[in-house]
């Protein structure tokens, strides 16, 4: 079995998440997970912009919930 470490474990992180069309589903403080991951989960077939923030870094995504779309991103970076 196969698995993902992130780095920032047990961390808090502004996370914002709109829909394509500006409907907030989420603007809260989220905690990493002991592996380092934020789990989140949002409605199926649909767009979605994505900002998290920790301490001065930032980085800003979109992603979409389709059938065929990956369940894990693990492509963002802060910067």
């Amino acid at each position: 079995m196969t698995g993902c470490q992130g780095e920032l474990v047990n961390k808090e992180f502004d996370v914002y998440i709109e829909d394509i069309e500006g409907n907030v589903l989420v603007d809260e403080k989220l905690k990493s997970q002991s592996n380092g991951f934020i789990d989140i989960w949002l409605p199926r077939d649909k767009e979605y912009r994505i900002e998290i923030k920790y301490d001065d870094k930032k980085v800003e995504s979109e992603f979409s919930t389709f059938e065929n779309d990956n369940t894990c991103i693990t492509t963002m970076q802060l910067m």
